[in-house]
C-alpha cells in the first residue's frame, strides 16, 4: 500500500463528530467506484469491480457513456449515500470530467456527513500532482510537467476555473480531503497486486462491520472468536485443518461458526458456508448439497452436471485439491454427509480450514477430526447471559429495577443457553409484570414450544435403546451415580454402557464426579416427551415421577400396559 497519511487530524475530528450523532443507516452497497470510463473502465476498474464481486462485495458501477457537460444524475447520488465505502480511481484524465469531479465533491461530502470512507487509487497519476492541484499550485506543476511529463489535475483545473470558480473550488476542497486519505498508488507494481490489496481491505473492514453486529447481539461471542482461532484453527499454517465444534442444540454453535467465517474468509481462495446440512440432507439429497459446495467455490454460475454422490466427491476432490478453500458444514448429523462433502484432507489445497458443527461428537471421532481438534461449545456465563436477555427483554443491557427479580429468575430457568435467553426474552418483551410472572408459573408446568421443539432434535435421533435410556435418566437419574443406574438399566437389558456413551457424545448428558448431569432444560424437554404420551391421564404414560401424579394412579386404578 502506498504510505500516504489518512485524513488530517482537524477533518478527521469533524467526520468522526459528525458521524457519532448519526443513526444507524441502511446500506445498498458496500463499495461505490468512482471512476473516469476512458481511461479505465475496461483494464484496472473492470479487474476490481470482478475482484470485489468474486468476494460477495456488493458494488456499484456506472456503465453509462457520459457526454460532457451532462449534469450529475440523481440515481448516482443516491447510491453514492447509500454506500459504506468509495473507492476513488484517479486516473490521468479524471479531472477533465466535471462529471467525475461533482461526483467526487458528493463522495467527500457524505465522508463528512455520515459513516462513508474513502480510499484514493492513484493510477497512471502522481499523487502529489494530485494534492497540488487540489491546492491550486499550477505554476509549480507546469514546472513538474516540464520535468516530468506530469500535471494533468494542474492543467485540467486551469482549464475549469474559466468557467465557474465557485464549483472549482469545491472541487479543489474535495481534492485535497481525497489526496490527503490513505490509499494506493498503482505505479511500478502488478495491477492483480494492488486489487488483491484492496478486496482485502475492503474485506476487512466489512469483517468488522460484521463482528461489531455479531458482538452487539451475541454476548461473549469474540473470546470464542478468539479460541478458535488461537487455539484451533492456525490460520496462516499451509497445513489443511478440520476442525469440530460440538455442543447441545441452541448453545451457538451455528453463530460461533458464522462469526469466525465472517472474520477469516477474506483470507482464502474460495468459502462456502454450508447451513442445516441435516436438514438439507434430507430434503434435497447429499448430490444437492455437493452441487451447492461447488458452485461457491469454484464461482461459476453454470449448472454443475453430477448424477450421484460418489462422482460429486470426485468433482469435490479435484476442483479443489489446488485451491486454498474455508468451508463449514453447519448441523451434520451423519458421517455420510462428510464422506461426501469433505471426505479427505487431500481433496483441499494447502492451508484450507474445514470446521464442522454438529451435536453429536462421535463423527468428529470417527472422521478424524478429533486429531486436529473438537471444541466443545459451553453456554453463557451470568455477565453475558444477562445482556442478551436484556437486549431481548428490554433493548437494554440491564434490567429495569422492578424486574431485576423477575429477570434473575429467567436466567437460573435458562442455564446459560443462549436459545432459551433469546427465545424468552424476545417474548417478554414490552409485556407487563404480571405477564412476566404468568410466564414463569406456565413455564413449571409446560416448557416453552419453540425451546423444546429445538432441543427434541438431538432425541429423535437418537435409536429406540437411547431414547428409553434418556428418558430414564431424565425422570429418574439425574445427578446419580453413573456405575449404579447402569447396574440398574442393565437389568432391563438397556446396554447402558454403549447407550450412556452415545448420549455423551450427542451432548445430551455429562458425567460429573463420576455422576449423571444434563442441562436442565434437556431435563424439561425429556420430561416433556412423556407428559405428551398421555397429557390429561397421567396412568397412559411411560413414566411418573412426581407423587401426586404416582398417587393418582395408584388410588383410580388407571394404571396402563405403558
Amino acid at each position: 500500500m502506498f504510505p500516504m497519511a489518512s485524513m488530517t487530524s482537524e477533518t478527521a475530528s469533524s467526520s468522526s463528530s459528525s458521524s457519532s450523532s448519526l443513526p444507524q443507516r441502511e446500506y445498498q452497497y458496500d463499495v461505490f467506484l468512482s471512476f473516469r470510463g476512458e481511461d479505465t473502465r475496461n483494464n484496472f476498474t473492470s479487474h476490481l469491480y470482478a475482484a470485489l464481486d468474486k468476494k460477495g462485495i456488493k458494488t456499484f458501477r456506472d456503465n453509462d457513456e457520459l457526454e460532457r457537460g451532462r449534469p450529475i444524475r440523481p440515481d448516482l447520488l443516491i447510491a453514492i449515500e447509500e454506500s459504506r465505502f468509495s473507492i476513488i480511481i484517479l486516473s490521468r484524465n479524471y479531472a477533465s470530467s466535471t462529471w467525475c469531479l461533482d461526483e467526487l465533491a458528493k463522495i467527500v461530502e457524505c465522508m463528512k456527513q455520515t459513516r462513508l470512507t474513502v480510499f484514493p487509487v492513484f493510477y497512471d497519476v502522481d499523487p502529489s500532482d494530485v494534492r497540488q492541484a487540489g491546492r491550486g499550485s499550477l505554476l509549480v506543476h507546469q514546472k513538474m510537467k516540464q520535468k516530468t511529463g506530469t500535471g494533468s489535475f494542474a492543467q485540467a483545473f486551469a482549464e475549469h476555473s474559466k468557467e465557474n470558480r465557485e464549483r472549482v473550488q469545491r472541487w479543489r476542497d474535495a481534492l485535497i480531503e481525497v489526496a490527503d486519505a490513505s490509499g494506493w498508488h498503482v505505479k511500478d507494481r502488478p495491477e492483480a497486486e494492488v486489487i488483491e490489496e484492496i478486496v482485502v481491505e475492503i474485506l476487512d473492514k466489512l469483517n468488522s462491520i460484521v463482528r461489531m453486529i455479531v458482538s452487539d447481539d451475541i454476548f461473549g461471542i469474540e473470546s470464542r472468536v478468539d479460541k478458535m482461532l488461537n487455539s484451533y484453527l492456525g490460520i496462516g499454517v499451509d497445513d489443511v485443518r478440520f476442525v469440530g465444534i460440538c455442543g447441545m442444540g441452541g448453545i451457538g454453535k451455528t453463530t460461533l461458526a458464522r462469526a469466525i467465517y465472517e472474520r477469516i474468509t477474506c483470507q482464502f481462495e474460495a468459502n462456502c458456508f454450508l447451513a442445516n446440512v441435516r436438514e438439507e440432507a434430507g430434503k434435497n439429497g447429499l448430490v444437492a448439497l455437493q452441487k451447492q459446495l461447488l458452485s461457491n467455490t469454484i464461482q461459476t454460475k453454470s449448472s454443475i452436471n453430477i448424477q450421484n454422490d460418489y462422482e460429486g466427491a470426485n468433482v469435490i476432490r479435484n476442483r479443489l485439491r489446488c485451491k486454498k478453500v474455508l468451508i463449514i458444514l453447519d448441523d451434520v448429523d451423519q458421517l455420510e454427509q462428510l464422506r461426501a462433502l469433505v471426505k479427505h484432507r487431500c481433496w483441499f489445497g494447502g492451508g484450507s480450514r474445514i470446521i464442522v458443527t454438529t451435536r453429536n461428537k462421535r463423527l468428529l471421532i470417527e472422521h478424524d477430526v478429533a486429531e486436529d481438534g473438537i471444541y466443545e461449545a459451553m453456554g453463557m456465563n451470568y455477565n453475558e447471559a444477562l445482556q442478551l436477555f436484556c437486549q431481548k427483554a428490554f433493548k437494554e443491557d440491564s434490567p429495569p429495577k422492578d424486574f431485576v427479580e423477575l429477570s434473575k429468575k429467567f436466567l437460573n430457568y435458562a442455564k446459560g443457553l443462549p436459545l432459551a435467553l433469546e427465545v424468552l426474552g424476545s417474548s417478554l418483551y414490552q409485556r407487563s409484570e404480571d405477564v412476566w410472572k404468568s410466564m414463569l408459573r406456565k413455564l413449571k408446568e409446560i416448557p416453552d414450544e419453540k425451546i423444546h421443539d429445538k432441543l427434541q432434535i438431538s432425541f429423535d435421533g437418537l435409536s429406540d435403546l437411547e431414547k428409553k435410556i434418556f428418558l430414564d435418566i431424565a425422570c429418574f437419574f439425574k445427578g446419580e451415580d453413573k456405575d449404579r443406574v447402569e447396574d440398574i438399566l442393565e437389568s432391563f437389558g438397556f446396554h447402558p454402557k454403549i447407550g450412556i456413551d452415545n448420549l455423551i457424545n450427542k451432548s445430551l448428558i455429562t458425567i460429573s464426579s463420576k455422576r449423571l448431569q444434563l442441562h436442565d432444560l434437556l431435563e424439561e424437554m425429556g420430561r416433556e416427551i412423556v407428559r405428551r404420551e398421555s397429557c390429561e391421564e397421567p396412568g397412559g404414560r411411560s413414566r411418573l415421577w412426581l407423587w401426586e401424579d404416582i398417587h393418582h394412579v395408584l388410588t383410580n386404578n388407571t394404571v396402563s400396559g405403558k
